[in-house]
């Protein structure tokens, strides 16, 4: 089912007005939806307050491409298909360790991006929802979702055009 969802959005050209403006909107309990910006801004990211635990599954990911890479090398090498000839010692497990090492890195990485596509709703064929396409390129916007404001829309423009705002509208998007 495809919703129509109304948010108020705050263009800044420079990280420093949109900061001031994000820290002055937090302090008066507004909650912002989400913070487009051209690169990550340390204050942003921390007073956003979101958790991601893609680095905990990242680990469990390395964790089991190390066991099942291991684990089928010596399966097929000493188990399944042993060759003894010239000397070669029953298990070559050092033999395993640069196989093992780029395997790992392999598995999570196709883990990690299949689990971040999959909690984000990422996937191919699918319309991008883009609130302001500037803030790929040199604008900072603030994004507020309308129903969940506490405080009126008036306030909030003011707020963010005193602190640098170039320009606040409000904007009706579809969410699936």
């Amino acid at each position: 089912m495809i919703m129509n969802k109304k948010y108020l959005v705050g263009v800044f050209d420079d990280e420093h007005t949109l900061v001031d403006a994000f820290e002055k909107a937090l302090e008066k309990g507004v909650v912002i939806e989400e913070v487009y910006t051209p690169y990550p801004i340390h204050e942003v990211l921390t007073g956003m307050k979101t958790k991601t635990y893609i680095s905990h599954a990242a680990f469990f990911y390395g964790i089991l491409g190390v066991v099942m890479l291991i684990g089928g090398m010596y399966y097929a090498a000493v188990i399944s298909w042993p060759l003894q000839f010239g000397g070669k010692p029953f298990n070559t497990f050092p033999s395993f360790i640069v196989v093992t090492i780029v395997g790992t890195i392999l598995t999570i990485t196709l883990l990690t991006l299949f689990t971040f596509s999959v909690s984000s709703k990422i996937f191919p064929g699918k319309k991008a929802d883009i609130i302001d396409v500037r803030a790929t390129d040199d604008k900072f916007v603030i994004v507020l979702d309308q129903e969940k404001m506490e405080i009126e829309i008036p306030e909030i423009t003011q707020l963010f055009q005193n602190n640098g705002a170039t320009e606040v509208y409000e904007k009706e998007a579809n969410t699936n």
